[in-house]
């Protein structure tokens, strides 16, 4: 979710392959109606540590979630007042998670929206973390689900890293980022290291992103077909965490930003508001000991 610009960096045609097991989630539902058991899969060698199906119908569970509160631009120059616990902005019902961003006056900022955070609930070193969502389109919103380090032990960002497993801004609907950011890699320095997809229909119908996050490389996927991996090759050798923080528990994070240097590129369309990204679920594995 930190700025970055495109422009100047050429896209590698990535190879994409599925992952080795998520042919067991074949078995994933597509969805299930309200009051009907939830079959969740397993994967082969790995474990469940932690998941939310939002089969709770309120408020998202305090003991999984937290927020991060405030305007300010949070870095990227954002538009939208982040709001705690407030059901116009986020919400829970008949199976799904709701955030919503609204072109509202709020605390002196004239949007509002939810940036909803794992942080000290959910925090994990290495696994298969994945996300099953539907994410809104529109001039102006920028959508993201992505992580940030717990205790960010090599400083602050980017030192300690960043790993964006979907960002899809809205004036460029139907294509989704994956990227990381190091010390060594990040928008500032226009090197970030990053891949694009195209989903056509990610605003209509639910798609799962997912990382895949080993001591030595992460990867990233949408419905299981990997376009992005990112691990130090040669040129980082000796470079140690500028170039590989991911050695750190991380947590995850989920919001809908308005405008900001990437997503009010093209300004803001005030006409397309309430937008909101609709999760089914958040499900995190781990391999077997």
């Amino acid at each position: 979710m930190r700025r970055r610009s495109f422009g100047k960096i050429s896209r590698k045609a990535l190879w994409a392959r599925p992952l080795l097991f998520l042919g067991a989630l074949g078995v994933i539902l597509s969805g299930c109606s309200a009051g009907e058991e939830r079959q969740i899969p397993k994967l082969p060698g790995m474990k469940l540590v932690w998941h939310d199906e939002f089969d709770k119908n309120g408020l998202p569970d305090s003991s999984k979630w937290g927020y991060d509160v405030g305007g300010g631009g949070w870095g990227n120059d954002e538009l939208e007042y982040y709001t705690e616990a407030r059901q116009e902005n986020v919400m829970v019902k008949d199976g799904y998670l709701t955030i919503t961003a609204r072109k509202e006056a709020y605390e002196g900022h004239d949007y509002t929206s939810t940036r909803l955070v794992s942080r000290g609930k959910g925090d994990w070193k290495y696994g298969h973390i994945e996300v099953r969502a539907q994410v809104p389109t529109g001039i102006g919103v920028w959508p993201a689900i992505w992580m940030m380090p717990t205790e960010s032990k090599y400083g602050g960002w980017p030192s300690s890293g960043e790993m964006d497993l979907m960002e899809h801004v809205g004036f460029e609907p139907g294509v989704v980022h994956a990227t990381v950011h190091t010390e060594k890699y990040y928008w500032k320095k226009n090197n970030q290291k990053s891949a694009q997809t195209s989903v056509p229909d990610a605003d209509r119908a639910f798609h799962v992103y997912a990382l895949d996050w080993t001591p030595s490389e992460v990867r990233m996927s949408v419905d299981g077909q990997v376009y992005f991996t990112y691990a130090p090759g040669p040129e980082d050798q000796g470079d140690g965490s500028r170039a590989w923080p991911f050695d750190q528990a991380f947590h995850l994070i989920l919001n809908i930003a308005v405008g900001g240097s990437w997503g009010g590129q093209q300004g803001v369309d005030d006409s397309i508001f309430p937008r909101s990204m609709v999760v089914d679920y958040v499900r995190v594995y781990q391999p077997e000991r």
